[in-house]
């Protein structure tokens, strides 16, 4: 049983990682992910700005989420995250003010990411304290590595260099280990919204196919990805898709399905061929 629990509460940790990844997977979270990854240290930062106030407004809801009135509950939500929002950005505008200035608007903007409002509403409101804290910093560390991946690719490629910056102050003036800047000259478009684009492509086609299972390629061209799946008939399917099995219970519908095609097209055909007197007749 304990085993069991701890499976549990490390697989809540690890989903946000890759399987639950809230940015290649979920696709939520894109706006300040384009805007704040043109450095691993604008990343960085970024992330571990959204980390704490994700596990810190986690905790809470999580702590008063049978107090909140469900009508309510989303302003409710606001307002808790807007407190932790504006405790980080005075911490940093304190303590890191160019990292602070480097982020702008997309730090008090955290207030309304989709990634911590959907945690909210979709696991802290539903599950303990200790879950929903492990739940926000899965998702926060999932969110910081993204960032952190196509922060170092943008930079390499719009740059040049790798890890150039100030960390908050603890490196002033590093410019960086130079990767490309002694063999090609950098391409400035990387750095800019096209280029954030393009890697997020890229990062998000590499993970999809790094993690996709393979052996449901060949199922979901089959019927039973097919949204007409339940008004299909068996005869049909079997006609139509290649990648339905055709059983002995399948064959004999099918023919008993030509049978009646066969005896119906034979009763129209005598009926048109018929003389006109006879259809008088009849």
């Amino acid at each position: 049983m304990e085993e069991v629990q701890k499976k549990s509460k490390l697989s809540i940790l690890t989903n946000g990682f890759i399987k639950e990844n809230p940015v290649l997977v979920l696709v939520i979270g894109t706006c300040p992910t384009l805007a704040t990854s043109t450095s691993v240290e604008n990343g960085l930062g970024m992330g571990l700005a959204a980390t704490a106030v994700l596990v810190c407004s986690n905790i809470v809801i999580s702590a008063l989420h049978k107090l909140i009135p469900d009508k309510v509950r989303i302003p409710c939500f606001i307002t808790v995250i807007a407190g932790f929002v504006t405790i980080v950005q005075m911490l940093l505008q304190a303590f890191v003010p160019s990292l602070y200035s480097a982020l702008g608007l997309y730090l008090p903007l955290i207030v309304v990411n989709c990634i911590i409002l959907g945690r909210a509403e979709m696991f802290a409101s539903k599950n303990t304290m200790g879950d929903s804290a492990l739940d926000g910093l899965g998702m926060g560390l999932g969110f910081t590595l993204t960032l952190c991946v196509m922060g170092s690719i943008r930079e390499i490629l719009g740059s040049g260099t790798w890890l150039a910056g100030d960390w908050f102050g603890l490196a002033p003036g590093f410019k960086g280990i130079p990767i490309l800047s002694n063999f090609i000259p950098g391409m400035s478009i990387m750095t800019m919204v096209p280029g954030g684009f393009f890697v997020f492509a890229c990062v998000m086609a590499a993970v999809h196919h790094l993690t996709r299972d393979k052996s449901k390629i060949r199922k979901d061209f089959g019927c039973s990805a097919c949204a007409m799946e339940s008004s299909c008939s068996p005869e049909r399917k079997a006609l139509e898709s290649g990648a339905c099995a055709v059983d002995e219970k399948t064959k004999e519908a099918m023919k008993i399905a030509k049978a009646a095609e066969e005896k119906s097209a034979a009763a129209k055909a005598a009926v048109a061929s018929a003389p006109a007197s006879e259809k008088e007749e009849k």
